[in-house]
Parts: C-alpha cells; sequence; structure tokens
C-alpha cells in the first residue's frame, strides 16, 4: 500500500484541472502578450483566470499579479515593499515570524544586508503570534509586516486581522503567506484587510510552477523580475497560460468543495492523531488543538531521530516530511519547533503528517499502525530510551 501524507508539502493535480490546462499546451499555445490571434486566445484565457481568482480573493482583477511559485511572490511582496517604502521614506523596519516560511525568512536577511531592521515577533508554545509582542516592537518607521495565515508545519492559525490593524495604526503595510491556508480556509482580503497576500497553485490540487500576489490597488512596491511588460509592467517574464488557467481552475474548485473536504481530512487526521497519543508513549504533539488547519498533524517522537522514522515510514509505503519540504536538505532542527519552546533533543525526533482529500480512514489506520511498530523498532536501539525505562544492564 502507497500512502501520500505529506500534503503540507505539494498535492496530486486534479484531473479536472489537468483536462482545463491540456489544450492550452497543444492547441492554444500563443504567447499572452502577442498580438495576434494566437496571443489573443491565450490572453483572453489568462484574464477570465485573474477574474476567477480575484473573485475568490474578493479583490478587483487588476490586483491579482501571476509569479512562478509562492516563494516569488513572498519575496517580492517584503522585498518590493520594503525598498519601496524606504525610498519613500516612510521607514526601514521590517517585522516578520519567527515561524514565517523560508521563503520570508531567507528575503528578510537579503533585507537585512542592505541596512534594514529585521525583528522577529515570537509564538507562544502553541505556535501562535501574540497581539501583544507586536504590538510592543512596531513603531512608525516600520516598512512592512509580514505573518503567514497558516503555519505550514504545524497548522496554527494566525491572528491576521487584529496584526493587520496594528500595522496599519502604524503606517505599515501588512503581506501574509497564504500558502498553507488557501485549500482550508475562506481567503476574503477585505475581510482580512491585507495589503498583500502570497498563493501557490500546487498546494491546492493545481500545477506546480505557479502562483499569485494581491497587491491592494494604491499600495506600490518595487519589482522583483525586469525585462518584460507582463503583468501591467510590474513583473517580467513569459506568462504561464496552461499553469494561470490550472489554478484558477483549482482554485475554484477548492472553494466549492472546501467544507466537504474539510470534514473528510478533520475526521481522518482526528482518528490518527487519538491512535498516536493512546498507543505510543513519550510522544508530544505539537500546535494548537483548535486553532489550526485540518490536515496537519505534527508529533516529536522522544527518543528517536524525524529522519529515521520518515525513511522506515517510506520503505512502508508512507510519505511524510520531517518538516518543510524546502528545508528538506537541512539537518538542523526545525526552526518552528524551537521558536515554540520545543527542547532540540525532543524537536530532532518530529515528524508532520498532512492529510489530504483523496486519503481514506483505512490509510489512516494503517499508516498508524506502521508508525507504532517503526517507533517501537527504533526505541528498542536507543540507548536513553532503555535508560528511561530502566532496561539497560551491565554486561
Amino acid at each position: 500500500m502507497n500512502i501520500y501524507l505529506d500534503h503540507g508539502a505539494t498535492t496530486p493535480c486534479d484531473k479536472a484541472v489537468v483536462d482545463k490546462m491540456l489544450p492550452f499546451m497543444t492547441d492554444v499555445f500563443g504567447n499572452a502578450d502577442s498580438l495576434h490571434s494566437f496571443g489573443r486566445q491565450s490572453a483572453k484565457a489568462v484574464s477570465q483566470a485573474r477574474q476567477d481568482i480575484a473573485a475568490v480573493l474578493n479583490c478587483q482583477p487588476n490586483e491579482v499579479y501571476f509569479t512562478a511559485s509562492g516563494t516569488e511572490a513572498d519575496n517580492w511582496a517584503l522585498k518590493g515593499a520594503a525598498l519601496m517604502r524606504k525610498k519613500q521614506g516612510k521607514g526601514n523596519r521590517v517585522i516578520i515570524s519567527a515561524i514565517e516560511h523560508h521563503a520570508i525568512l531567507t528575503a528578510a536577511e537579503w533585507l537585512k544586508k542592505q541596512g534594514f531592521e529585521v525583528i522577529k515577533l515570537p509564538v507562544n508554545d502553541k505556535g501562535i503570534v501574540e497581539i501583544a509582542s507586536l504590538e510592543q516592537v512596531i513603531t512608525d518607521d516600520t516598512a512592512v509586516v509580514s505573518v503567514m495565515y497558516a503555519n505550514n508545519e504545524v497548522g496554527t492559525i494566525q491572528p491576521i486581522r487584529e496584526l493587520c490593524k496594528i500595522a496599519h495604526k502604524h503606517g505599515a503595510l501588512f503581506h501574509t503567506d497564504c500558502v498553507q491556508a488557501v485549500p482550508y480556509l475562506k481567503l476574503d482580503v477585505k475581510d482580512l484587510g491585507v495589503d498583500m497576500l502570497s498563493i501557490s497553485a500546487h498546494k491546492f490540487y493545481g500545477p506546480k510552477g505557479v502562483g499569485a500576489l494581491y497587491i491592494k490597488n494604491g499600495v506600490r512596491i518595487e519589482k522583483l523580475l525586469h525585462g518584460g511588460e507582463q503583468e501591467r509592467a510590474q513583473r517580467g517574464g513569459t506568462t504561464n497560460t496552461a499553469g494561470v488557467v490550472g489554478m484558477a481552475e483549482a482554485l475554484k474548485l477548492c472553494v466549492a468543495n472546501m467544507d466537504k473536504n474539510n470534514k473528510h481530512i478533520a475526521k481522518l487526521r482526528d482518528h490518527f492523531e487519538s491512535r498516536v497519543l493512546k498507543e505510543i508513549e513519550f510522544v508530544r504533539q505539537n500546535g494548537d488543538r483548535q486553532n489550526r488547519i485540518p490536515s496537519v498533524a505534527n508529533f516529536s517522537f522522544e527518543f528517536v531521530e524525524g529522519e529515521g522514522i520518515l525513511m522506515l515510514l517510506d520503505f512502508s509505503g508512507i510519505a511524510v516530511s520531517s518538516g518543510s519540504a524546502c528545508a528538506s536538505g537541512s539537518l538542523d532542527p526545525s526552526h518552528v519547533l524551537l521558536s515554540m519552546g520545543v527542547p532540540i533533543e525532543i524537536a530532532h525526533g518530529s515528524i508532520r503528517f498532512s492529510f489530504g482529500k483523496n486519503n481514506t480512514m483505512e490509510q489512516a489506520d494503517y499508516a498508524a499502525d506502521k508508525l507504532v511498530e517503526i517507533i517501537a523498532r527504533l526505541r528498542q536501539m536507543s540507548p536513553l530510551f532503555n535508560l528511561k525505562k530502566g532496561e539497560v544492564h551491565n554486561v
């Protein structure tokens, strides 16, 4: 049995989405910025996709800008806003949360090298930014604040509306990374009050290689990519027509089926979690059990290494993650868990299980069965665990 429980890393592309995209890979292949009939066909499809996405976000179509990924959208938002605000004499302070995706963390580090002051907001032990922490550090020379809506590792949902109001009170722009939020939470930019918002199609059963950035009308940010007049001269690069069409279709399907999918996914996750907590000792559940998206279950298993768990699960046909996919090449423990106060030795034994709409209860039980076996097997080889259980004897 092969089971995919890593939907936080990417999701399979819906067949309906693929079918919608295919004509734009073969018959309707024109460059959407060409003036001839081939180009106009593609341009019409791109325009419709922009309108469809704007309708979901509750914004104007000209506030939606297509990118190649959520990472590009995050970089453009943070760097572009900070650089423009500094040019306008409106401050050189950037505030982000300590548990942001690496796209925001590394963009902030780049800004720091350009002379910006970067402040990271702490989170509580549940992985949530507290309102008071922003109020304590924000000043009128803050250029931009960026806090993700839903965390990619533990699934916690942040108080975006309240944080956004504080930022605006001090004249700062507010950006939120919604890459993990899209399949599960309603995204209404007017309700949230944000100035910029990032999404990525492959996180909600769309194609890889396409994302979008909402930029509120009236907000000016510096360009990230130069070289063309695409996206109303704000983002150079040939439009990925098929990807854009696929993203719009995936987003519409996601919204139409959100309630049904959320209930199904949450039922699987909750069943899996109850078994893990009941059948495995010395396990820590990470994140807030109420204020979170329905897909993610993050556990730290004491006395074992996360990489060992991941590999043995993979050998059993179960795909999971030991953290963010974008940091999978690193042996360092999760910065998210460390920011939540999880001890480093426990953080090393952490695994993220992220369920999707196509998973079944049979798969959830199979994964739980194998996990129980694997943790027991690894702990048999752990001197620390044997010491804890009083099973170490002198030879």
